[in-house]
């Protein structure tokens, strides 16, 4: 297997500045950064999950060249509302930190915002990548349904993906039929994501893109500990074995996608960032 550090990876979903569990020691972004660049990751999308986050993103976006932002508001705190989301969108449009709105959707498993709520700011995403057209980041949880009959009936946005995919091959199908990307993160190497496999296994590589989702769900062998985007390349190795794939053609692969899907270029050699065209 060729060795990890000479392929280059993009770690299209972290929260770099998320706070972990009392008792965890958590790097701070730039050391998380850093540590992932030595590596061979070349790129990252910092993600939000409401207002607060959607500003700290973009000003970690702004002094990082391969660090981008989205900017949105998370099931959890569907109950803040959309307000400031969108006027703050418009702002960045120009500024090249800004590369799509969410995460955002639905979760029935913990519930935190009434389902009415998450649905009608899901909804207002939607809109708002639509009339952006921004790549929309969806997180869903035990609501497929609900997720698929909303983006049906509003209209699937032109980029749309489904982060931390946890599927089976029916929603990964499903995803897949109606132009959407699956990402995938560690939970591939969880001895009990069968299903995930699956579907990882009968998805288009071009439909597949890799994540971490730091500092949570760390892969296999460090689960317990704080996740971290230097771990992406775990994923992508599960990956390339679960498609009988080689590691190269797995991190070429997501790397091409990821930069198609988000319009960005990701650091052609680890440890020279370079920002978007």
């Amino acid at each position: 297997m060729q060795h990890t550090n000479s392929l280059r990876w993009f770690d299209n979903h972290c929260h770099l500045e998320s706070e972990v569990r009392p008792g965890q020691e958590q790097l701070a972004a730039s050391e998380l950064l850093a540590d992932a660049r030595g590596a061979g990751v070349v790129g990252f999308v910092d993600v939000a999950v409401d207002l607060k986050s959607s500003r700290r993103c973009l000003a970690v976006a702004r002094a990082e060249p391969d660090v981008w932002a989205t900017v949105g508001v998370h099931p959890h705190s569907a109950t803040e509302g959309f307000g400031g989301i969108e006027d703050l969108a418009r702002s960045e449009l120009s500024s090249g930190a800004l590369v799509a709105i969410g995460e955002c959707g639905l979760d029935y498993h913990y519930d935190h915002s009434p389902r009415e709520v998450q649905r009608a700011v899901f909804e207002e995403h939607i809109g708002l990548a639509t009339a952006l057209d921004l790549p929309l980041v969806i997180h869903t949880r035990e609501a497929w349904e609900d997720t698929f009959a909303i983006l049906e009936s509003l209209g699937v946005p032109r980029r749309v993906v489904f982060h931390c995919f946890t599927g089976g091959p029916a929603e990964a199908e499903r995803a897949v039929a109606m132009g959407a990307l699956l990402s995938i993160s560690g939970i591939v190497t969880f001895g009990s994501a069968g299903e995930l496999r699956d579907a990882v296994r009968c998805a288009p590589l071009d439909h597949l893109m890799v994540e971490t989702d730091t500092p949570y769900l760390a892969p296999v062998p460090h689960r317990g500990r704080p996740n971290r985007p230097a771990l992406v390349a775990a994923v992508g190795e599960r990956v390339a074995e679960v498609k009988d794939l080689t590691v190269a053609e797995v991190s070429a692969g997501t790397v091409a996608t990821t930069e198609r899907f988000y319009g960005v270029r990701a650091r052609r050699q680890p440890g020279h960032p370079q920002s978007q065209p």
